[in-house]
């Protein structure tokens, strides 16, 4: 178990320590225009691993996956330190995707293959709980302190060290269980390729859209193609042999709440984690490391909340209203992060951050136990999947919303300023254009010299970018609330769910 929990913890280390980093790294490799694809292409390989690995893993035991995927993520954390231009840092972050979902496709269901109970696998399942926190709460301190002092090639090379002690322990000691010894071992290749293209499509309708409009022909035809593609996916599911996502997990009302629970769940969650970075060293003003200091509470209440939601499953009748509970939290954190700017106390964004961990706390593990526990022992590796990959499709959609919002307000003040001041200097308009002024010494320095040269005071345009960037991440927080809101809805009318002791036949074991 701790060799599966340290696999866990690098894929929530590698998620905080990137988004403290990000600001930096756009900076030097001068990308802010692929900023959301760093995050969508690492959420893309995800979401299409995690449900594919997941099947294997009930057909074929998830040892081997778990071993394949931890060495891709090694390689592929050394050719993010290499990269030397945004794309080629996109091309690798892919690739960790790809290796993330298979250790997500297959970590969580580790538990019940190694501990059929139900109370003892609410409480094993608290190490993979804290060991996730624990790296998600280290990684925006560490991020910030490694991009400061050492250079943010360094957060991608910190993975290693992490990645060999899972190996080795995985390979020593986890045991390779299979639970489908017998019957048919084959898998939906065909589905698997409609499920890729479904989601490249969503993120190239989203991209597109942001930049040529959403009302556009080529953006509609994009939109009409992917929603085509997902229907013919879930289609093609009710008529394979071998199904990626069983049919009977999809006719059923509780697994569809909770998949669409685990989708709202994901937009909020990395829409804070990958745009807050943004807003504290742009915006603010903070360095890396000050960002990371103030983001960590968000990521160590998380742990804390998932604790104290473990304690408190074996003891309610209506275990399923904890999830209402930590979306409640959610939606008031996201409102009051919606009100804070610069002037904002440190300890009270520390305060607000936190809250908004403690609840996310109180949802992650419950959203994987309770369609655990919907799936039934057969479909417990698939159902897990579907759990982290609902979630990682919710956050490639809220990176690319989270997206349009900020630069659709940063654009939006960033003209008026330039109305105001009577501005035609179109060097100066470029310079403008991005967030990037915001976060990148050299751009701002090219700035004031612009600004000089044409007998004006840059002090104005660089307040109204910091106020278009804190508008537009407001108005993300805001959407994050009433998502919040909408998720308290759903997850107040979730299918009965207590925690029983159970007994289960042992797994075949090789």
């Amino acid at each position: 178990m701790l060799g599966i929990a340290l696999a866990f913890m690098l894929i929530a280390l590698n998620t905080s320590v990137v988004g403290t980093a990000m600001p930096r790294i756009v900076a030097d490799l001068s990308g802010y225009d692929l900023y959301q694809w760093a995050a969508s292409a690492f959420l893309v390989g995800n979401a299409v691993m995690i449900p594919i690995t997941g099947r294997l893993g009930d057909l074929h035991g998830r040892k081997p996956f778990v071993l394949a995927a931890v060495v891709l993520f090694a390689l592929a954390s050394i050719a993010c330190a290499a990269s030397q231009t945004m794309l080629q840092l996109v091309g690798a972050r892919a690739l960790q995707g790809l290796a993330g979902g298979m250790l997500l496709g297959v970590a969580s269901a580790c538990v019940p293959d190694l501990f059929p109970d139900a109370v003892q696998r609410v409480r094993w399942q608290v190490l993979l709980s804290a060991g996730y926190g624990v790296a998600l709460a280290v990684g925006p301190w560490l991020g910030g302190w490694l991009t400061e002092h050492v250079g943010w090639r360094y957060v991608f090379l910190v993975n290693l060290p992490l990645a060999l002690a899972a190996l080795l322990m995985v390979w020593r000691y986890f045991p390779h269980i299979v639970q489908h010894a017998q019957g048919d071992r084959s898998i939906d290749w065909l589905g698997a390729l409609l499920l890729l293209l479904a989601i490249c499509g969503l993120l190239a309708a989203a991209e597109f859209s942001q930049t040529h409009g959403f009302g556009s022909l080529q953006a509609l035809g994009l939109w009409a193609g992917t929603g085509a593609l997902v229907y013919g996916f879930f289609r093609h599911q009710y008529h394979t042999r071998a199904p990626i996502i069983s049919p009977e997990l999809l006719d059923n009302r509780g697994a569809r709440k909770l998949m669409l629970l685990g989708l709202l769940t994901g937009l909020t969650m990395f829409t804070l984690i990958f745009y807050t970075p943004l807003l504290l060293q742009g915006s603010f003003g903070q360095s890396p490391h000050e960002a990371g200091v103030v983001m960590t509470p968000l990521l160590v209440l998380i742990t804390i909340g998932s604790i104290v939601n473990s304690r408190l499953l074996p003891r309610l009748q209506r275990a399923e209203r904890l999830i209402a509970w930590g979306q409640l939290g959610t939606m008031l954190s996201c409102l009051l992060l919606a009100l804070v700017d610069a002037h904002t106390p440190t300890s009270l964004l520390m305060v607000i951050f936190g809250l908004c961990g403690f609840s996310l706390g109180f949802q992650l593990p419950n959203l994987s136990l309770q369609i655990m526990a919907v799936a039934g022992r057969r479909h417990m590796g698939v159902a897990s999947a579907l759990a982290q990959s609902t979630r990682m499709v919710g956050s490639m959609v809220g990176v690319g919303v989270a997206s349009v919002l900020v630069n659709a307000f940063y654009a939006r003040q960033t003209a008026a300023a330039l109305l105001q001041h009577q501005i035609t200097d179109t060097a100066l308009a470029k310079l403008l254009s991005s967030p990037q002024i915001l976060i990148r010494e050299q751009d701002q320095a090219a700035l004031r010299s612009l600004a000089r040269g044409l007998g004006l005071d840059a002090a104005p345009l660089f307040e109204a970018a910091r106020q278009g960037l804190v508008s537009g991440t407001h108005a993300a927080f805001l959407l994050c609330a009433l998502i919040a809101g909408l998720s308290v809805l759903i997850s107040w009318r979730l299918p009965h769910y207590t925690i029983r002791p159970q007994t289960a036949p042992a797994p075949e074991s090789d």
